[in-house]
């Protein structure tokens, strides 16, 4: 088949689209995730985050995501 239809990248739909300002901002070229987005995602990811919301208490370690 020779269609149109074949012929199109379907890309995923993301669960949430980021708003630069309000999810993320760029600083010298990195993008930093704000505290507002890291709430909203709902865990700590262990990688440091700068605006990490959790508390000591929630927040885990890179060693204990692996």
């Amino acid at each position: 088949m020779n269609d149109k239809r074949d012929k199109e990248i379907k890309k995923p739909v993301p669960a949430h689209e980021f708003k630069e300002g309000v999810d993320y901002y760029f600083e010298n070229g990195l993008m930093v995730l704000t505290g507002e987005f890291l709430r909203k995602r709902g865990y700590c990811c262990g990688s440091g985050c700068r605006h990490c919301p959790y508390t000591d208490k929630t927040r885990i370690t890179a060693k204990e995501r692996e």
